[in-house]
């Protein structure tokens, strides 16, 4: 960090399913000391799938009032507006920008039941080429399908669908256009013509005009956008960079960005990644997905819906107090006796399956709760070790980079990933990596850095595996599947 400002100052935000965070950086892509926020969400308990367009947007105004009543902020004036948001998010609005629906998140799993069904109308493996995501109640085709049919009527009131990230611009700044970044976490993006796919938008029963137009342009926020004018007078003369989805700027942050690199993700959900300039593959392994960061740059990966919210959930059932860190070093891998099946928040990656709930099969009477939330770490790190298998084709050799407030609060859980992996992971000094990826792309995007590729991300510790827990791991891993595929092998998914 510095203390210095230089002439050009950026102002990020980065929305997550938890919270909000606002922060500055100066010109070179260095945080400001002392400019930063972070709200958390008051309801964080919820289930995550559905938020109210207003309240969380509200949460967002208030992050940069925050922000700007802290002391290095109060008299800059901003160049650069940065924005990196949850992706997969839709929300309807009317003629006038107002809200029609609640904000969707990828955590809604309603319309399973649309999956299936546009499974049986789409060759899969043809649309996952081309959009570079699977059908899944995560994404917008199985969420508008559901609408359709059982909310006929929010859709007739309905003008445009749009990401939440989208909506922030919208209501914030004026901005009428969305980023190829966002636009590819829909499930409606086709990834070689970069704009909307317009034989699934149909399908859904929308048209290509109820969809933003994608730009990759910094804008200008529109003088009649009265609460930026009025409330901000530090923004008046900043542009708006195109937004990121949160995973992209993520890994940008945390120094992956080409195909040497492979980052790890935990926060409340969590994903696997790696990112490069460059086009998106032809073909696409059913396990994973394929985004753009930007119109240069592609992150091909898998996500988990279950995380660090999980591991709190059981935290927090188990109030008494009875599992803490220390605790939970204290087991041996896989001790337990149990096989989980870590899907309280329903499958992604690997199988997609979107009725796929969680499981806990060994239980006893003399199971204890310290043995649950291990047996949990463990069996989210199975799930990993299963994209890992298939994203090291497009990442040879990478090294791994570990990022995330669960992490970082859980050494442990860092080096049960390790051994369970068979891999070195490093965890880098940067706190808030989506931030800082977000202020890293914008920089570029505004040709004040050449390439964020030159841009250093220092480490903080090395986690090396310890190859005896690897075997063991490795037997929970395929006693893991075993089940997996006993409840699950009927679904036909794949």
């Amino acid at each position: 960090m510095t203390n210095v400002f230089n002439s050009g100052i950026l102002l990020a935000l980065d929305i997550g399913s938890s919270g909000v965070r606002a922060a500055l950086f100066d010109e070179s892509g260095v945080a400001i000391r002392g400019a930063e926020v972070q709200r958390t969400y008051a309801d964080s308990n919820r289930d995550l799938a559905t938020f109210e367009a207003e309240v969380l947007l509200e949460q967002v105004i208030q992050a940069i009032d925050e922000l700007f009543c802290t002391p290095a902020s109060a008299s800059v004036r901003i160049e650069l507006i940065a924005l990196s948001c949850f992706w997969h998010s839709l929300v309807g609005v009317d003629g006038a920008g107002a809200a029609t629906t609640p904000v969707f998140s990828w955590a809604d799993l309603r319309a399973a039941d649309a999956t299936f069904e546009l499974r049986a109308e789409f060759d899969e493996a043809v649309t996952h080429a081309r959009t570079g995501c699977r059908f899944h109640p995560s994404y917008w085709p199985a969420k508008l399908q559901r609408l359709r049919k059982e909310e006929p009527q929010t859709v007739s009131r309905t003008r445009r669908w749009l990401s939440f990230a989208d909506y922030v611009l919208l209501q914030l700044f004026g901005v009428h256009t969305t980023s190829s970044s966002m636009a590819s976490g829909s499930g409606l993006f086709n990834l070689a013509t970069g704009d909307w796919d317009e034989e699934l938008v149909r399908s859904v029963g929308i048209s290509p005009g109820q969809l933003p137009e994608i730009s990759e342009q910094l804008s200008t926020p529109s003088a009649d956008t009265q609460l930026y004018a009025s409330r901000w007078p530090q923004l008046r003369n900043a542009r708006v960079c195109p937004a990121t989805g949160d995973g992209a700027a993520n890994s940008i942050g945390a120094g992956c960005y080409s195909t040497k690199k492979i980052a790890l993700m935990i926060g409340t959900s969590g994903a696997m990644r790696v990112s490069f300039a460059g086009d998106a593959p032809i073909r696409l392994p059913p396990e994973l997905w394929c985004y753009r960061a930007n119109h240069e740059r592609v992150v091909i990966g898998g996500a988990l819906s279950d995380g660090g919210g999980l591991i709190r959930h059981l935290k927090e059932t188990f109030s008494d107090g009875s599992v803490n860190e220390r605790q939970l070093e204290q087991l041996a891998p896989d001790a337990h006796g149990l096989t989980m099946l870590p899907f309280w928040a329903g499958e992604r990656s690997t199988g997609w399956n979107p009725r796929a709930r969680g499981a806990i099969f060994g239980l006893s009477a003399n199971t204890k709760p310290v043995e649950i939330v291990r047996a949990a770490m463990e069996a989210i790190a199975y799930r990993f070790a299963l994209i890992f298998s298939t994203l090291q084709s497009f990442a040879p050799d990478a090294e791994l980079v570990v990022s995330g407030n669960a992490l970082r609060q859980s050494p442990l859980w860092i080096q049960i990933l390790a051994d369970v992996l068979g891999q070195r992971l490093a965890l880098p000094k940067a706190t808030e990596a989506s931030t800082q990826g977000a202020a890293l792309l914008a920089l570029e995007a505004a040709g004040k850095i050449q390439n964020i590729e030159k841009f250093c991300v220092p480490i903080e510790a090395v986690f090396e595996p310890n190859m005896t827990h690897q075997a063991i791991y490795q037997e929970a891993l395929e006693r893991q599947q075993k089940l997996y595929e006993k409840l699950y092998s009927d679904f036909g998914v794949r």
